[in-house]
């Protein structure tokens, strides 16, 4: 069997795994098809021991009942360049999901379900499709942001959860359109946190949720949602061996998606800190591989390994700089290091704790804007 990954064949870095300091790929479209899900809300709340608050004494046909009407199908056309080298170009159709955001006409779904559109299209769930405009999109993190002139009484809007009070084992459930086939609910739990996900311009998105819910081409930009009926995730990925849903999905956090989504409205477009290196996670902590030239990292003097030794079996970098901390906060993986540096702005400065040669030191960087 062919193993798939990416978009909706989502590929996820393990432990030990170069990661690029500011990076982010999603799930994806399935040609001549949609993506469709959504959530409203009604509550009875119950307080988890982390203060997590779900809704009790609701069926998964309750959520569904309560959720369908603002998940919506996205279908886009664009000319693809003619195969085999051929002269005349060919117009394509693929399709996605995505959900309504407010009552403004604000669809969010995945950048890659978009990507290249000459032409979108916004299905609801009564089957009336309306024309939509692209506000804008983060390739960082695939996430796009479109608007459309749609009646009032369309516009359901989902609400956002809190990723970060989610625990492995809480129950989840994905809307969208797998297949073309509108209207679809899957159910699982939080199998997964702070996976990492290669986004379509190969940065990573931090912080990602894996689920067993059923995932299938199709679903990208889909919402997963708790049993409060809170977006808490954007379904975007699948590892698969199989090239279908084998129960490994992932979808970006929901406060990601709050963060890009407030910045494409304003703006129409994202800017994400960046440092300029690649690491590595070993024994002995975050190694730096790679420092870009010219760099925030390479300005301030960060330095690459330079070789390998062979520690417990695995080659392991040696004679560069280990990053322990960040503005005196512990990081001890290459995901806490990514989020730290996400949760800040260009033009911020931070102060790294290494080690190097041994000895403990700090260094102080200015954060420039990740390139495209």
């Amino acid at each position: 069997m062919k193993r798939t990954t990416g978009r909706i064949g989502a590929i996820v870095a393990a432990l030990v795994a170069a990661v690029v300091i500011g990076a982010g790929v999603g799930a994806g479209s399935y040609a001549a098809l949609s993506d469709n899900g959504a959530t409203t809300v009604r509550e009875v709340t119950v307080t988890t021991s982390n203060g997590y608050t779900e809704t009790a004494g609701f069926s998964l046909a309750d959520i569904y009942t309560m959720s369908y009407k603002g998940v919506v199908k996205i279908t886009t056309t664009g000319v693809a360049a003619a195969p085999f080298g051929g002269e005349q170009q060919q117009q394509q159709s693929a399709q996605g999901s995505g959900f309504v955001y407010d009552r403004k006409g604000t669809i969010v779904t995945n950048q890659h379900v978009v990507d290249g559109a000459d032409t979108i299209s916004v299905q609801f769930s009564n089957g009336k499709s309306y024309n939509a405009t692209l506000v804008g999109t983060d390739p960082s993190t695939d996430l796009a942001v479109l608007h459309v002139n749609a009646p009032a009484s369309l516009l359901a809007p989902l609400r956002l959860g809190d990723s970060r009070t989610l625990e492995v084992g809480d129950s989840v459930v994905a809307l969208g359109s797998p297949f073309g086939l509108e209207g679809t609910m899957t159910s699982g739990i939080v199998s997964a946190l702070h996976r990492q996900m290669t986004a379509p311009n190969n940065f990573t998105i931090t912080d990602s949720i894996q689920t067993d819910a059923a995932i299938n081409h199709g679903n990208s930009g889909g919402p997963l949602v708790d049993l409060g009926g809170r977006v808490i995730g954007v379904n975007a990925q699948i590892d698969s061996e199989s090239g279908g849903n084998d129960g490994v999905g992932f979808a970006i956090p929901s406060n990601t998606v709050r963060s890009v989504v407030t910045q494409l409205l304003a703006s129409g477009s994202v800017e994400h800190a960046y440092l300029g290196i690649t690491m590595v996670e070993t024994p002995n902590g975050i190694v730096v591989t790679q420092v870009r030239s010219g760099t925030p990292a390479g300005k301030a003097g960060l330095q690459a390994a330079t070789g390998t030794t062979t520690v417990d079996g695995q080659q392991v970098p040696t004679g560069g700089d280990v990053i322990v901390a960040l503005d005196g906060e512990t990081v001890s993986s290459s995901a806490e290091l990514q989020s730290a540096i996400d949760a800040k702005r260009p033009g911020d400065k931070v102060s790294l704790t290494i080690l190097r040669d041994g000895k403990r030191q700090t260094v102080e960087v200015t954060l420039a804007t990740r390139p495209s």
